[in-house]
């Protein structure tokens, strides 16, 4: 999943380039006093995240939610948020910010429950439970509950599921997850062969692969052993679209709610209001609660704007809170220092990877990737975003969250050297004749990302590097940087897993047969190798062996091939108006669990 503004994770993919603007550079301040006493979440604190899902019976999937202490109803959410949302449409959200907003909007057959602990369990959603299997994982089955309706009233049945699921299929669906389009009908792109124009032309999958045999049972048919299934269908990518009011691509505008809120006005780039869906029925839903009465979602509102406006805590600021922003680097010492203050903070460790693409496509010489990567300040690339509160050195691709993570796996020296090694660094580009090399750098157009990109430009340039800067408007940034032909050399990126496996982070990335316009393998890897690995890899039923097998496929790619030089591990601390109670850090949504806040008054 990519992260804020999250590809694929969340998202989650911002790229970063060299930008056009004239920026201070961030990075020189490493001795600051706001991260060098108090460091945020630390990797035992990510460790407790990377613990692997149960899942829930009948009873665990029953609503109404188990309430939150203190809830009262009614009021509105300010809620601040930097950009506007990539898409709308749940086969097309694969991102971070997309993800919370589903959460709301969005119902699944399967959903995440996650306790006081931040223990999480898979239940039924729209399901009467997280799926039965008696083969061994080959062959899944769902029942609807009783009484789901959409915004408009009109109950969903199977017939709606499978329209889902086919539609995923479908040319103009691009941007989401491919894991059970995978499992289903072939890896890479092939799925796609199997319903070339969707649901729409007439034609259906067979029953041999999903069978609907009434109005209330889904069943899954896989060739392979998917345990996982369970944990795939609880991504807003898999969410419900009823069949009747399955608009294509215009569905991306103007979705049909089947959770608590509805759209009632949106106006891209400027705000958004979601309002109750009173057709959402409490006593299907385990996971979600309708306590407020609706949200008010501006956009254009950095960091640095959000932060402010909560910490001073006037007027509609007092029921604010940061969707997928965090506390800007310059607030945090205002923010953690006040006691009043910190207590309306929530914080977590995420589990995201900021990654510097190489274009593989056009950056072909490893030791001109190795350069760069042993270059990079990256202790001095997190300090825009957040500082230690919001980041730590990444030493691999890895995720300290993600089950497998070896904390002294460092093949680049970067937990000894977080500033980059220069001289080494332009000792390789001599032996590779690289010196003087133009590389075109892409960033996304916010503070934060150009702050980074004056960073990242000004290390480039030290090693000899011509960089040609381009900066690209943020709102269409996955549109761009997923393209195959995208024109770009590097960009930086933001992926975490889907669940805690490598499953989710190595294939998605790095699996050059899912390569396409869209997908998520940003540096355009395509290794036989790596490929083999992968679909070996996956074949293994014992989780125990199935990590070694990451574990060795994530060296060799690191080591072997350097798709992507590792930046930083991200947190988050997030902070809320006084009178919003019920805010807790979500494991599962890396950011506030916006199913559970209330108004205090």
């Amino acid at each position: 999943m990519s992260i804020f503004g999250t590809r694929k994770a969340t998202a989650i993919v911002i790229a970063v380039a060299a930008g056009s603007l004239v920026l201070t550079a961030c990075g020189g301040n490493d001795n600051k006093s706001d991260t060098s006493k108090t460091q945020g979440k630390t990797k035992e604190d990510a460790a407790k995240q990377s613990a692997a899902v149960s899942f829930g019976d009948a009873k665990a999937s029953t609503g109404p939610a188990a309430e939150v202490p203190g809830a009262r109803p009614g009021g509105t959410v300010s809620v601040y948020q930097t950009d506007d949302f990539s898409h709308l449409d749940p086969a097309q959200s694969y991102v971070s910010d997309a993800r919370i907003l589903g959460r709301l909007l969005h119902r699944g057959l399967t959903q995440y429950q996650e306790d006081e602990t931040g223990k999480m369990t898979v239940v039924g959603d729209l399901a009467t439970d997280s799926g039965k299997t008696t083969d061994g994982g080959k062959t899944w089955t769902y029942t609807l509950k009783d009484g789901i309706k959409d915004q408009n009233g009109s109950p969903i049945t199977s017939a709606d599921v499978r329209h889902t699921v086919e539609r995923l299929y479908a040319p103009f669906v691009t941007d989401g997850p491919v894991y059970l389009q995978n499992w289903l009908s072939g890896e890479g792109t092939t799925y796609r062969k199997a319903l070339p124009e969707g649901p729409y032309g007439g034609q259906h999958l067979g029953n041999d692969v999903l069978e609907t045999p009434d109005e209330k049972t889904i069943v899954f048919k896989f060739k392979e052993p998917q345990a996982d299934l369970p944990q795939a269908l609880a991504m807003t990518g898999y969410s419900i679209v009823p069949a009747k009011t399955d608009t294509k691509e215009k569905y991306d505008t103007a979705p049909v709610a089947l959770g608590p809120y509805k759209i009632a006005d949106f106006k891209p780039g400027k705000e958004m209001k979601l309002v109750k869906n009173e057709n959402w029925d409490a006593k299907t839903d385990s996971v979600r609660h309708q306590y407020v009465d609706g949200f008010n979602i501006a956009f254009n509102q950095d960091d640095e704007a959000q932060t402010k406006a909560i910490l001073a805590d006037r007027d509609e600021a007092k029921n604010g809170i940061q969707m997928t922003g965090t506390v800007a680097t310059t607030q945090v010492q205002n923010v953690v220092n006040d006691a009043a203050a910190k207590a309306r903070t929530i914080s977590g460790y995420q589990p995201y990877v900021w990654q510097l693409n190489f274009n593989l496509d056009r950056v072909k010489d490893k030791r001109v990737r190795d350069a760069i990567t042993m270059a990079m300040p990256n202790k001095n690339v997190y300090q825009p975003d957040g500082g230690a509160f919001g980041g730590e050195v990444a030493t691999g691709l890895i995720s300290p969250t993600t089950p497998g993570f070896e904390k002294d796996y460092d093949p680049f020296g970067k937990a000894k050297n977080p500033n980059g090694d220069i001289e080494g660094a332009k000792k390789l580009l001599k032996e590779a004749g690289a010196e003087g090399l133009k590389l075109t750098y892409a960033y996304a157009n916010t503070p934060k990302r150009q702050q980074q990109a004056v960073v990242i430009a000004d290390r480039l340039k030290a090693i000899g590097i011509d960089v040609q800067k381009k900066e690209i408007d943020s709102a269409t940034w996955y549109e761009q940087v997923g393209k195959v032909d995208n024109g770009l050399d590097l960009y930086m990126t933001g992926w975490g897993q889907d669940w805690p496996s490598a499953s989710t982070v190595i294939p998605p990335l790095y699996d050059g047969k899912q390569l396409q316009d869209g997908s998520s393998v940003y540096s355009h890897i395509n290794d036989p190798k790596v490929n083999d690995a992968i679909a070996a890899a996956k074949k293994i039923v014992d989780p125990a062996e199935a990590q070694k097998a990451w574990t060795a496929l994530h060296h060799d790619i690191v080591e072997r091939i350097n798709p992507a030089a590792p930046l930083y591990f991200t947190k988050s601390l997030q902070i809320q108006g006084s009178n919003v109670g019920g805010a807790r850090y979500s494991n599962d949504l890396s950011a506030i669990d916006v199913t559970r806040v209330f108004l205090k008054s």
